[in-house]
């Protein structure tokens, strides 16, 4: 089920019921490029629609995507990035104590899954990226670190991700990468954007 907030003249927040429905949703809305939508903006639970309020209305916004057909399995389809990581993170035999895994074994299934974008947030360049093996779930850190290398590859819950600046954070860190997540001198300073398709590549430790 979808239901629509007003965000001024100029954008309309749909919400729905989970990460897969805001995911098939955003999908949807990029294959119909309804009139006067100028960028799509997907979260966890939502996706931010904006317009240009010289072509359309969060009127007709609305009710042109509550008419849009989901498919449940549509996927967002913007290309593949593989990622060169080195498996020698900090809490990566930790992981897999958690799962009852060897630490080859994580390796395996972080390199085996099909990883997607599903949105970007908490810093600029960090993709959350979704459609990782069911045993990688893993709780956060109790104790946050306070500062956590660019170039971090980490689990939390059903997520993995890269950091793409040093920071703190609360991820299970197994690895590391040189590739770099965000870079202005780039045409798109994120490497890593909503709908791309996500190779991990084990390279020597």
């Amino acid at each position: 089920m979808t239901s629509f907030l007003r965000c001024g003249r100029e954008a309309l927040l749909a919400e729905v019921d989970d990460l897969d429905a805001a995911l098939a949703l955003y999908a949807a809305l990029r294959s119909a490029a309804l009139p006067g939508v100028v960028d799509l903006v997907p979260a966890a639970r939502t996706v931010l629609i904006k317009i240009d309020p010289a072509v359309t209305s969060p009127a007709a916004v609305q009710e042109a995507t509550a008419g849009l057909r989901i498919d449940a399995q549509r996927e967002a389809g913007s290309g593949t990035v593989e990622i060169p990581v080195r498996y020698d993170g900090p809490d990566l035999a930790e992981v897999a104590e958690r799962t009852g895994l060897s630490p080859d074994e994580v390796v395996e299934l972080h390199t085996g899954s099909r990883w997607t974008v599903a949105f970007a947030g908490f810093v600029p360049g960090f993709g959350y990226l979704t459609g990782g093996d069911p045993r990688l779930d893993v709780p956060r850190r109790d104790s946050p670190r306070t500062r956590i290398p660019a170039g971090s590859v980490g689990l939390a819950g059903r997520f993995s991700g890269v950091y793409p600046s040093d920071s703190p954070g609360g991820w299970q860190l197994i690895g590391s990468t040189t590739e770099r997540m965000w870079d202005l001198d780039r045409p798109e300073p994120a490497l890593l954007v909503p709908g791309v398709e996500v190779i991990f590549k084990a390279v020597d430790r």
